[in-house]
């Protein structure tokens, strides 16, 4: 079978091919709703499929949204990178993730790549990002989204949740089953100060335990953010003679692994050990026991994300740069709650 073209759809629409690249491409002009509905029509009929590398050459522009995370293995970043692809569906965009396992060379690696496929936009959940990466963001005309962490630039497009207010809250609503304290699980030590959503976590624990009167000294621990680097650390913690009495993780990931430790070692949660986290992945709530958790509304961040990406509004007349969404705490059985 011969190629269906533009020309054979406009002959068949009783239309001219500038009208029916109007239809597919939404614009740059406005289509009679009359028409554009024969233009489909004729599509439909004949089959017709755009060629989206002469689209892409001839707009410097894809269809295309490129996505860089951690680790798509960890539920959160897996999950957050699907409310992405929905959200980019939604508007016609589909959407290409790379993982920068938390190295800055491969996250410059992924900006290159995406940047150099002329796409759309780019939804970036950074470790900062590094200054490498900075200097790649600028010389590319290209938006970029921060999404999950920020840094402290008055131009970046931001999304986030409130980190600080959740992690508080859980913190606050462990200490109020009259635990004498609530240790935090937090990163690693190279965890950056400003932006970075487990430091974030760190500062809702401290901020609650001060608002309780609790010292936080020798009470902040380190753990890597997967499950099975916070599972060892949960052995050696909990088996321990400084046991405490709650804790409240940085991530749900973390707070699985230590979950699975206090199993093995024969620890009751919460009679003997309360435990609340931060994200509410799906697993969370299929725990032993379910886990109580701040919860982040990643659906509409992705939607927020995505908009931001394709919005074309100059960013020097945006007056709304950061948007941020409200935690709620979701309250489950490892608190200590029935």
């Amino acid at each position: 079978m011969a190629k269906v073209t533009r020309d054979d759809v406009a002959r068949l629409a009783g239309t001219s091919t500038a009208v029916v690249s109007y239809v597919i491409n939404n614009g740059p002009r406005p289509v009679a709703p009359a028409t554009r509905e024969r233009v489909l029509a004729a599509i439909r009929e004949l089959g017709y499929r755009p060629d989206r590398v002469a689209q892409a050459m001839a707009s410097r522009r894809t269809d295309l949204i490129g996505m860089i995370v951690p680790d798509a293995r960890q539920p959160f970043f897996g999950e957050m990178a699907h409310a992405v692809e929905q959200a980019a569906s939604e508007r016609g965009k589909m959407v290409l993730v790379g993982n920068s396992d938390y190295l800055d060379d491969r996250e410059v690696h992924y900006l290159r790549a995406f940047l150099g496929m002329r796409v759309s936009g780019l939804i970036l959940v950074s470790q900062g990002p590094s200054p490498a990466a900075a200097a790649e963001i600028d010389a590319w005309d290209a938006r970029v989204v921060l999404m999950h962490e920020r840094r402290d630039q008055p131009d970046d497009l931001v999304v986030v949740t409130d980190d600080v207010g959740g992690a508080r809250q859980a913190t606050t609503h462990l200490l109020e089953h009259g635990h004498a304290y609530v240790a935090c699980l937090g990163g690693v030590e190279t965890t950056p100060t400003t932006g970075d959503p487990v430091t974030d976590h760190v500062e809702g624990w401290r901020l609650a335990m001060r608002a309780a009167g609790r010292p936080t000294e020798g009470r902040l621990l380190q753990s890597p953010y997967n499950r099975y680097d916070a599972y060892q650390v949960g052995l050696k913690l909990l088996a321990g003679p400084d046991r405490p009495p709650a804790i409240f993780c940085a991530t749900d990931d973390q707070a699985i692994g230590l979950l699975r430790a206090a199993r093995e070692l024969r620890i009751d949660v919460p009679g003997e050990l309360a435990v609340a986290a931060f994200d509410n992945v799906k697993e969370a709530g299929l725990t032993d026991p379910p886990l109580t958790t701040v919860s982040s509304d990643r659906p509409a961040m992705a939607r927020a994300a995505v908009d931001l990406v394709l919005d074309e509004t100059p960013l020097a007349t945006r007056r709304e740069r950061l948007k941020q969404f409200p935690s709620r705490l979701v309250i489950r059985r490892s608190c200590g709650c029935a």
